[in-house]
């Protein structure tokens, strides 16, 4: 049963609490995210829409002129003229022209899905068009984030003339200088946060250099990557390439933009809904033998979503780069041979297994020195962890369990103790601009390398600096954290268990992909019993709920283990609760079932 239009108060009354909720398990007064009634009920009429798509849609701030691109993004209509972005011409003509002359070329690209997939991606186009290429991802151990003279060096001595860096490049002006130094020409492809100050390259294309106006800065490199290769197809008909060649059908490729685009988190806004919209459709296919054999490895039997692509194939693409080495993951997304697809993806689920084991030690420990930091009398607005004895691979997620646990901008160190070095990285809460902060510290001398985006940041200072870095970021963010702090949860409506249907759930995929930028619908489920609750992995709750009306949902709470939400779950049997989450679509057994992943949960009045 769909509840938002009753008459209580608490449900309709924008500058309420809803259902009066101003403290939860979570410690979050619950919100209603829509703030205007009359728009939700104008896209639901004009558009010939079920009222709570307009819902939906009115709370993610979609205009009325904006609805029809919103449930139907295409690229033909969300892609942009290559000339908007700055140097995207220039390189993409000296790319074909690479192309065409046969000029060898070397790629460094990163070691996460983004970069791999990027690097995936310009070489299936490469290869596509007669060409080929040469590959170098840093070892994220032993060289860290970013082209170094050593990766330079040794694509120059494998002949390589042409060098484009993908997913990295934009603050690497010393290995960049050296590459022009031996007679790289160099392009650019990256979309992390910039300097005003540009690195020595032939061409930088970047829609967060400060310069750029093109308004595509929440693509991740894979998308820029993206647009490169189709103004580089472009150039390549216009020069007569495919006279004698066949000319490749792009569209095949975006599943690879879609695993990038949400796996590297950024908004699901623009030509991003695009990307993924039409590259769940590429998947599906399962053309990318890669894709589809780890697919099989995680369990995704049915059509793949953001979901799949997030939690389940990204980790373990991931892995590979963080205690392995992302060759075997670039392997994977490039193979022809159904047989190496499959020992691939196997080889990567193995080391996503070890990767958690990993994780969930360096993650108990950090909780340790998180807890004592919070326990001053002066609490602080940024965690900073640090510890010898961390996986320097497995840092980023760490912080990300710390900022989803205390809500404030977290970053956690590997220390090398033997290089008086540490390395890490951190993750932020929306509205404060991690990456900025840490070009702040990098240009006052408190690191000696970082960058990243507004929501996340790598890092490398000397040991002896932690000290004056943690100040520093304290004295940085902490107002911004204090405006900042996710304090609420915005909620979209209110249901029974009945009304947690599979229909339900398909109308709502109208208006997805959901993710950064366009967060899944959060519904309440007021007034229902926990009847059965128990540990489920390492530290999730499973647990089922009932409405008055006898009607059982199945829910799991992910990482509550330990947590109030957590006790509040496993504890209360006597009295019904009110639980917040977002309705998915489960496999269980052979059958596809509703079922809600908690987000909270707080005890009635």
């Amino acid at each position: 049963m769909w509840l938002a239009r009753q008459g209580s108060s608490a449900l309709n009354d924008s500058n309420a609490a809803f259902l009066n909720i101003t403290r939860s398990a979570k410690g979050q007064r619950w919100q209603a995210r829509l703030q205007d009634q009359r728009l939700a009920q104008t896209i639901a009429e004009k558009h010939d829409l079920p009222e709570i798509l307009g819902r939906v849609m009115a709370a993610r701030g979609v205009g009325l002129d904006e609805v029809e691109n919103y449930l139907n993004p295409t690229l033909r209509g969300l892609m942009p003229k290559p000339s908007a972005l700055l140097d995207m011409e220039k390189g993409a003509a000296r790319l074909a022209q690479a192309i065409i002359a046969q000029e060898k070329i070397g790629i460094i690209s990163d070691y996460d899905v983004d970069g791999v997939s990027s690097a995936a991606l310009l070489l299936r186009f490469l290869r596509a068009v007669g060409h080929d290429a040469l590959v170098y991802l840093p070892d994220r151990l032993t060289e860290g984030y970013g082209p170094s003279e050593k990766a330079v060096s040794s694509l120059k001595e494998q002949g390589a003339e042409l060098l484009l860096t993908l997913d990295c490049g934009v603050l690497s002006h010393d290995p960049l200088a050296h590459a022009a130094e031996i007679g790289f020409t160099t392009i650019i492809v990256d979309h992390h946060q910039a300097g005003v100050d540009l690195p020595k390259a032939f061409a930088v294309i970047n829609p967060n250099r400060q310069d750029d106006v093109s308004g595509q800065g929440h693509l991740c490199a894979c998308g820029v990557v993206m647009i490169l290769i189709a103004a580089t197809n472009k150039h390549l008909r216009e020069l007569g390439h495919y006279k004698t060649n066949p000319e490749p059908n792009m569209l095949q490729w975006l599943d690879l933009v879609a695993l990038a685009t949400i796996c590297d988190v950024v908004p699901l806004k623009g030509l991003n809904r695009a990307y993924v919209t039409q590259g769940l459709k590429v998947m599906a296919r399962r053309d990318n033998l890669g894709i589809s054999a780890l697919c099989d490895v995680g369990g995704v039997k049915r059509k793949p979503d953001t979901y799949s692509l997030g939690f389940i194939l990204g980790p373990r693409i991931n892995a590979a780069g963080r205690v392995g080495h992302a060759d075997e993951a670039l392997a994977l997304l490039t193979t022809q041979d159904k047989g190496d697809a499959s020992a691939l993806a196997q080889s990567l689920n193995d080391l996503n297994r070890h990767r958690q084991a990993v994780e969930l030690r360096v993650v108990d420990e950090a909780i340790i020195q998180a807890e004592a930091a919070l326990g001053q009398a002066k609490k602080p607005s940024v965690l900073v962890v640090a510890a010898e004895s961390w996986h320097p691979g497995v840092v980023g997620l760490a912080a990300s369990r710390l900022k989803d646990r205390y809500g404030i901008p977290s970053l956690v160190l590997a220390m090398n103790k033997a290089m008086q070095t540490s390395t890490g990285s951190g993750r932020s809460i929306i509205g404060v601009d991690l990456g900025h902060a840490v070009r702040a510290a990098l240009e006052q001398g408190h690191i000696v390398k970082g960058g990243g985006h507004a929501m996340a940041a790598g890092l490398t200072l000397k040991t002896s600096n932690l000290g004056s870095f943690r100040q520093f970021m304290e004295e940085t963010l902490s107002a911004k954290v204090d405006e900042n702090r996710e304090t609420s949860l915005l909620v979209d409506g209110a249901l029974t268990a009945g009304g947690a249907t599979l229909d339900l759930i398909e109308l709502l995929e109208q208006a997805g992909p959901y993710g950064s930028s366009n967060p899944s619908p959060m519904f309440v489920f007021p007034a229902h019993k926990i009847i059965y609750a128990d540990r489920a992995g390492t530290d999730h709750i499973r647990c089922t709920l009932v409405a008055s009306d006898g009607t059982k949902l199945k829910a799991i709470a992910f990482r509550a283990l330990g947590t109030e939400l957590g006790e509040l779950l496993l504890s209360e049997r006597s009295h019904p609760i009110h639980v917040a989450g977002k309705l998915v679509a489960d496999e269980w057994g052979a059958k596809r079932v509703p079922s809600l992943q908690i987000e909270d949960a707080a005890a009635m009045a």
